[in-house]
């Protein structure tokens, strides 16, 4: 899929499923924008836009848990990305290995 292609919302932003590219594992669920989405292509590190501090933000800048970029991909519609990474420590900011750490109670 050509980048031109994807389809940012309207505040500019595309969702960012970022997922443990060996084991599957979901690690997080992120927000880029065009800018960070240039910087991961480039940098080869995951990069995202921060809605509550409206700022970019290099996953890892600050706990030395980088993120390196295995794969890229876009689902169907253009609308999601899925990151595959090599995520060394991590990925959540309460120190759990993936953000999804609580389960619901059905």
């Amino acid at each position: 899929m050509d980048l031109k292609e994807l389809k940012f919302d309207a505040d500019g932003l595309i969702p960012a499923v970022v997922q443990q590219h060996d084991t599957g594992e979901v690690l997080m669920v992120a927000w880029m924008n065009a800018e960070s989405l240039r910087l991961t292509l480039e940098t080869g590190t995951t990069w995202f836009w921060s809605r509550s501090r409206q700022e970019l933000w290099n996953k890892g800048a600050t706990s030395g848990n980088m993120q390196q970029v295995r794969e890229l991909w876009a689902d169907c519609d253009g609308d999601t990305l899925l990151v595959k990474v090599d995520s060394p420590g991590p990925a959540c900011h309460t120190g759990n290995r993936s953000c999804f750490f609580r389960r619901l109670d059905t």
